[in-house]
């Protein structure tokens, strides 16, 4: 499944020249995947207060192939790449009018609130599938 969530450029996430400043576009996919897990009926706040689970990034490896400028409408696609006991493997883009600017694989892991590494429930699989 490819997950869009569009999104404009704000000043606010561009430097000097008006180009979308680097460290942004983490931020960007932060939003996707968040809107990804919503519109899998998953509510990130209700599995930290009941569950005591919380996804954290462990590694993200980002290709920056064109710039994105002040006023750029854009979309972020997600994808499940693979799915692991404990982890959440995904691919990201940032595209514009279908041209991709920006790619991410980004490996997510499931913890407790006490930083360990969790496998992922039942439940959670059950929405992944």
């Amino acid at each position: 499944m490819d997950h869009a969530f569009p999104l404009r450029v704000y000043y606010e996430d561009t430097d000097f020249g008006g180009v979308v400043y680097y460290a942004n576009y983490l931020k960007f996919i932060e939003r996707g995947r968040s809107e990804w897990l919503r519109d899998l009926g998953l509510d990130q706040k209700a599995l930290k207060s009941e569950a005591g689970l919380v996804f954290a990034v462990r590694r993200v490896v980002a290709d920056y192939l064109r710039p994105a400028q002040f006023d750029d409408a854009l979309v972020v696609h997600t994808r499940l790449a693979t799915l692991g006991g404990a982890r959440l493997d995904l691919q990201q883009e940032v595209r514009r009018d279908g041209v991709v600017l920006f790619t991410a694989d980004v490996t997510l892991v499931c913890m407790s609130l006490q930083g360990k590494a969790t496998r992922l429930p039942d439940a959670l699989r059950a929405a992944f599938a």
